[in-house]
């Protein structure tokens, strides 16, 4: 795959659309999911090729005297891949443990000769980031940047939602706001390396014909458990073909994944 992943993203992100179901940010409860310490591996595969691996660990730090959860997604490639491609991108979010909206964020990318490191703060009292590359942006409220939107989606409950409803969030990313639509699509199991497991499908809402050729070409499914793991995340894109995140390890979570007989 010769596209950055980084550009990648944000083609991914600018195909997000909206249509006539109601939207809205359900209720969510804070820290209920993950604790400090959790670590999070995934495999990525673009059809039959292993093409890389994504870390997502959460530690505990101090911002501004107030004490944080620190989360860092590292993806990198493995492999035959890494020595075409070379890839190691740094995502890192300090954000607060109760709403989860962050403080700060780090995007750190390496991919192959193309480097890119920026540093943005965010000003919850005037809803303003500041930018190292790009400078100051009036945001919405309650905007999240990619690393913390991962946590905020798991906090969700999805009690309170309908099948079909669609969850709404802004995400801070690459220096632009991108509002991020999810429609719930119900319970789902799923076959996964640790068993099969009862899931939450959510499907980003996309536009067809930019990126992807149908409506749930993207699909997420997060475990019907008190962890909210993403177990598996599926993209169908049309420049790049088939792309699957799986979960192949977790460590340090708040209880055990719960498999199905």
């Amino acid at each position: 795959m010769n596209t950055r992943i980084s550009f990648l993203l944000i083609l991914v992100f600018k195909s997000f659309c909206i249509d006539a179901q109601e939207i809205f940010t359900p209720p969510v409860k804070p820290g209920s999911t993950f604790k400090v310490g959790e670590v999070l591996t995934y495999q990525i595969r673009y059809g039959f090729i292993v093409g890389g691996i994504t870390t997502l660990s959460l530690d505990e730090a101090v911002f501004d005297n107030k004490a944080v959860f620190h989360a860092q997604a590292i993806g990198q490639t493995t492999g035959m891949a890494n020595a075409i491609y070379g890839v190691r991108d740094v995502y890192e979010s300090w954000f607060d443990k109760k709403t989860t909206l962050p403080y700060r964020q780090v995007r750190n990318i390496k991919e192959g000769h193309y480097t890119n490191y920026n540093e943005v703060t965010y000003n919850r009292k005037n809803n303003t980031v500041n930018s190292k590359l790009s400078g100051i942006h009036k945001v919405p409220e309650k905007i999240l940047d990619l690393t913390s939107t991962f946590y905020y989606l798991r906090q969700i409950d999805f009690s309170k939602l309908n099948e079909d409803d669609v969850v709404f969030v802004n995400m801070f990313f690459a220096d632009e706001i991108f509002p991020f639509r999810l429609r719930y699509k119900g319970k789902e199991i799923i076959h996964t390396k640790f068993g099969k497991i009862s899931c939450l499908k959510i499907c980003p809402v996309v536009e067809v014909g930019r990126m992807f050729k149908a409506k749930d070409d993207l699909t997420i499914w997060f475990t019907d458990d008190e962890m909210r793991l993403p177990v598996l995340v599926r993209m169908d894109i049309s420049m790049v073909g088939s792309v699957l995140l799986k979960l192949i390890k977790y460590e340090n979570t708040i209880s055990s994944l719960i498999v199905q007989n």
